[in-house]
């Protein structure tokens, strides 16, 4: 059966949000939040060009999440109103119960409009951060607002080191942040040196792995919430259980390389992330399976080059990307902000740990590293300046 699909500006919280909630307890019709700053599609069917057409979609799905993933080729995740809330029960489970949330993301994210959905299903009314810069002065003055018992904010690694730079240095800041239940981290890979900061002030981080496909977060600090389960196939994570999205609205080939059921019934999300799964079912992520590249006939694992880079002093920065090389068809690049870094020692230590063909070529230093509104790398944008550096 097909569903009105209604497109909504994610700047409007409260209208969001009760239309969220229609959505949610089926009253309404299905949502589609999107980015206000940017343009919106008007009178489009998802996945087909008629635009002649109300966007509809089909039942269950009472969500679409617009994503571009990290193909940049655009994604509709369709998520129905059971996968959502059972993401939210798990969450609430994993972290010590229901509480009041602080909303830090743009609400077209699933990772911010989870903070709706939790926030439906807790009954509790979340305090918004106005869009644009986030700064700590901002987030404090608008945790003061939470009165719930139980608090928490979804973040992302930039966000937690602007808060943690300035708890190092304010008192107010660092109080503020532990007054918090929970900081969920996600969106890209937490530094274990940021971690480590944000813990020594008594902050609670609890890191957070999962995508739009299956309803945000759903491994918390290496720990698969509530029935997710996680194994490993073909090298590649996979992820099973209620919190898995529908498939790509207007996309059936997509859907249908992405996801798949077993003999038993299970259907499975193929992740496209390397990692491992131990006999305890902890999950460790190794890196893109698409972030590979070959250097002089050896693979190497670009992720993994970032992981040892960052580790480094001084480079916690520091992202790394591919170029093209004559000689060794590509190569890893390493780009940062910090001035008068030693390319000989970044070369040794890597590849004593990585292997030769890990070894960065060059390093690229920048005034920012460049971010998309996510939070995450501009790696695309880092990709061309390196390309035009050697």
């Amino acid at each position: 059966m097909a569903r009105e699909l209604r497109r909504m500006p994610d700047s409007d919280v409260p209208a969001l949000m009760s239309a969220l909630r229609a959505a949610l307890d089926g009253s309404g019709p299905a949502i589609l939040p999107f980015d206000a700053s940017a343009p919106a599609p008007v009178g489009r069917v998802v996945g087909e060009a008629d635009v002649s057409r109300p966007l509809r979609v089909e039942d269950p799905i009472a969500l679409v999440i617009e994503t571009s993933g990290s193909t940049g080729t655009p994604k509709r995740v369709g998520l129905s109103a059971a996968a959502l809330l059972a993401s939210a029960e798990a969450s609430a489970a994993a972290v010590g119960g229901m509480g009041q949330w602080l909303l830090c993301l743009p609400a077209h994210y699933v990772a911010g409009t989870n903070v709706l959905v939790r926030s439906i299903h807790a009954g509790t009314e979340p305090v918004v951060m106005p869009e644009g810069h986030f700064d700590a002065e901002n987030f404090v003055a608008h945790a003061a607002r939470l009165t719930a018992p139980k608090r928490y904010a979804s973040i992302v690694p930039v966000q937690l080191a602007r808060l943690v730079d300035a708890a190092e240095e304010d008192a107010e800041t660092a109080e503020a942040l532990r007054t918090f239940d929970a900081l969920l981290v996600g969106g890209q890979a937490l530094r274990p040196e940021l971690r480590h900061r944000a813990e020594a002030l008594g902050i609670r981080i609890v890191r957070t792995y999962g995508s739009s496909e299956t309803s945000g977060g759903c491994v918390y600090d290496g720990v698969p919430i509530g029935a997710t389960r996680a194994r490993v196939k073909d090298h590649q994570l996979e992820l099973t259980g209620p919190t898995l999205c529908n498939g790509y609205v207007g996309d059936p080939d997509r859907t249908a390389a992405t996801f798949h059921v077993d003999e038993d019934g299970t259907r499975w999300y193929r992740t496209g992330d390397l990692g491992e799964v131990a006999d305890d079912g902890r999950v460790t992520v190794l890196g893109r399976a698409d972030n590979v590249i070959i250097s002089g006939g050896e693979k190497v694992l670009l992720d993994a080059v970032e992981r040892h880079v960052r580790s480094l002093p001084g480079l916690g920065d520091a992202v790394v990307v591919a170029a093209d090389d004559r000689q060794w068809g590509q190569v890893p690049v390493v780009v940062t902000t910090t001035k008068g870094v030693e390319l000989a020692g970044i070369r040794s230590s890597t590849a004593a740990v990585l292997g030769r063909a890990a070894a960065p070529a060059r390093v690229v230093v920048i005034d920012a590293i460049p971010h998309l509104p996510s939070g995450k790398p501009d790696r695309l944008a880092l990709a061309q300046l390196a390309a035009t550096s050697g």
